[in-house]
């Protein structure tokens, strides 16, 4: 039941060439650096990410983006990411771009083991009825788009049905973690960290501190130990940078 390994180089040592990974974070925050530290150290190619954006050129995915590692992208937002877009609109990326509520679920229903569900959101868009650009051509042209979804009607409201996900890898990000598994997060650091946690069929989880089984509060886990393998200690010091920073223009003490 001890799930606390040395270093995350020994953590990602299985991840290998066309891997799918679910990520988390939102924007800067709750990003598993660490751990993307460690995979960008390996030869993994070809990756799948699934995650709600790819940070930033030089912090968290967008480095293994930057670096051509990335082949196929599974999110909600490219954000202030412009290597991310660029590599989208040239043909060198595949992106299904999804709504952020059903990225979301579906990492969600992954987990709990649910194939589909229906949704109202993407209906009478290119999410339901097909057409979204997958991937571009070299040219500009739309070398690859999307296929109608499935739709129904309940009680005279039309819903798409959306698939779950579930991927090879989980990289998650923890305030507190015991060692067992079970995970604390950090206020808006618990974003999409649960989720990608539970989509993962290996989820490694990387604390910022990692206390014994049994000394944490029941009802203050958030992420409960069976969906976890590895826990992987932050080491002190590690970077949190600001994705924007906002200084008030007005004299006197900042509130």
């Amino acid at each position: 039941m001890h799930k606390v390994v040395s270093s995350a180089s020994e953590a990602v040592a299985a991840i290998s060439d066309g891997a799918s990974l679910a990520v988390g974070g939102f924007g800067m925050c709750g990003i598993p650096t660490v751990l993307i530290d460690a995979l960008m150290a390996t030869s993994a190619m070809d990756l799948t990410v699934v995650t709600n954006n790819c940070g930033t050129e030089s912090f968290g995915l967008g480095r293994l983006l930057s670096a051509h590692r990335i082949g196929r992208v599974v999110a909600s937002y490219v954000g202030e990411n412009e290597e991310f877009a660029r590599q989208y609109l040239a043909g060198e990326l595949e992106v299904e771009l999804t709504p952020q509520g059903s990225l979301a679920e579906r990492m969600r229903a992954g987990g709990c083991g649910i194939p589909a569900f229906y949704t109202l959101a993407g209906v009478g868009t290119m999410v339901a009825d097909g057409g979204l650009p997958l991937r571009y051509g070299s040219d500009g042209s739309v070398a690859r788009a999307s296929v109608p979804k499935e739709q129904r009607e309940f009680q005279g409201r039309r819903y798409v049905l959306e698939e779950s996900i579930t991927t090879d890898f989980a990289l998650v990000r923890a305030y507190i973690a015991d060692e067992v598994g079970n995970a604390i997060f950090h206020e808006s650091a618990r974003n999409f960290n649960p989720l990608c946690a539970m989509a993962g069929r290996i989820t490694i989880v990387e604390a910022e501190s990692i206390v014994p089984a049994g000394s944490l509060d029941p009802d203050r886990i958030h992420l409960p130990g069976v969906f976890v393998n590895q826990v992987v200690p932050v080491p002190p010091g590690t970077e949190k940078p600001i994705e924007k920073l906002t200084l008030s223009t007005t004299s006197g003490s900042a509130h």
